[in-house]
């Protein structure tokens, strides 16, 4: 069946990163913001980990944002509750400043784009653990508009995460196309080359390349973007 619908994932796709610098970029001004609120450092990055962790594990009935949410309370009850303005705050403006930390590929804007002057439809398959505050700046970091997507995943709009095969069976609902019209594109062996399992065609971007489980990567279409726009043409 003819490819109508690209996914590309964002962090260390068409935004490239190095995981842990951006980590640490995004704790440090996180634990600064939220000091003031009693929020001690340690606890807080520990409470953050639990509740991505849950949003992980989760089993779809639950959107991100309220599974993140539960689990975070337990560990610092209804007042956190209360300071959800102050969080949503950060990531309207100090979340900015992790951009820092991120690099910048001309490249990923300009597959976009000519993706899209192949009359195929796009949407940003990124593992839905941020709000769309936070989504929408990673987007124009990596020199986009979040417009250019048909959808793009969000802690508020999703209710799993990569690897799950039920995130990938989400977006194919929302966007209502079949796995077999759609391409995954992405840099993690793991959480991205899983869109396979759903019948979905997969090319897993090399620049920026994750493998935690050290697997064999032969078997998937792979390479650079320009790749990438020659197996989209070609297929």
């Amino acid at each position: 069946m003819k490819i109508t619908t690209v996914l590309f994932d964002l962090d260390g796709t068409l935004l490239p990163m190095d995981q842990e610098a951006f980590t640490k970029a995004y704790f440090r001004e996180l634990c600064l913001k939220l000091a003031p609120y009693g929020y001690e450092p340690e606890k807080l990055v520990d409470a953050v980990w639990k509740g991505t962790k849950a949003m992980v594990n989760s089993c779809g009935e639950k959107s991100n944002e309220d599974i993140f949410w539960e689990e975070f309370s337990k560990i610092f009850g209804e007042k956190c509750l209360k300071d959800k303005a102050v969080f949503d705050d950060f990531y309207h403006n100090e979340f900015e400043r992790v951009q820092s930390s991120c690099g910048f590929d001309e490249r990923a804007r300009e597959t976009v784009r000519q993706v899209k002057d192949m009359g195929l439809r796009i949407a940003l398959a990124t593992n839905p653990i941020f709000p769309a505050a936070a989504t929408e700046s990673r987007i124009r970091w990596a020199g986009l508009q979040p417009e250019a997507f048909e959808l793009y995943t969000t802690y508020e709009n999703i209710h799993s995460c990569k690897p799950n095969i039920s995130y990938y069976e989400e977006i194919l609902k929302k966007l209502g196309v079949k796995p077999e019209e759609c391409l995954m594109a992405g840099n993690d062996v793991t959480e991205d080359m899983a869109a396979e399992k759903t019948g979905m065609k997969v090319f897993l971007l090399t620049d920026c390349l994750i493998n935690r489980e050290k697997k064999d990567i032969s078997s998937y279409p792979h390479g650079s973007f320009e790749e990438l726009l020659r197996f989209l043409r070609n297929f």
